[in-house]
């Protein structure tokens, strides 16, 4: 399939820049890793959820970005984020639950 071909909606295509006009709904925020400051553009919830574990973890945003950029396999640090972020609230929910996910036999 090419670019020309690709159909978005009745009469449109991606050629037409439909998928551009939409705004944007990540947020764009400065974090020091490792002593570098960089850009990171997510969700606001994945914000929320970031404040929360660092709030739970008592450690700066600063300190838990830079945690998840050293242990980093994703292919960007946003994804590497994303899938901690993830991965906390699932052993979160994990231990809230027990074994079984709360489910009675």
């Amino acid at each position: 399939m090419t670019l020309q071909s690709f159909s978005i909606g009745p009469g449109r295509s991606a050629r037409d820049g439909f998928a551009s006009r939409r705004p944007s709904t990540l947020v764009n925020r400065n974090v020091t890793v490792a002593g570098h400051r960089t850009s990171v553009r997510l969700e606001p919830a994945m914000w929320d959820a970031l404040h929360h574990v660092c709030e739970r973890e008592q450690k700066s945003l600063n300190g838990v970005v830079t945690e998840i950029a050293r242990a980093q396999v994703e292919s960007s640090l946003t994804a590497a984020i994303r899938v901690y972020l993830m991965s906390y609230f699932r052993a979160a929910a994990t231990r809230f639950a027990g074994p079984a996910g709360g489910q009675a036999d």
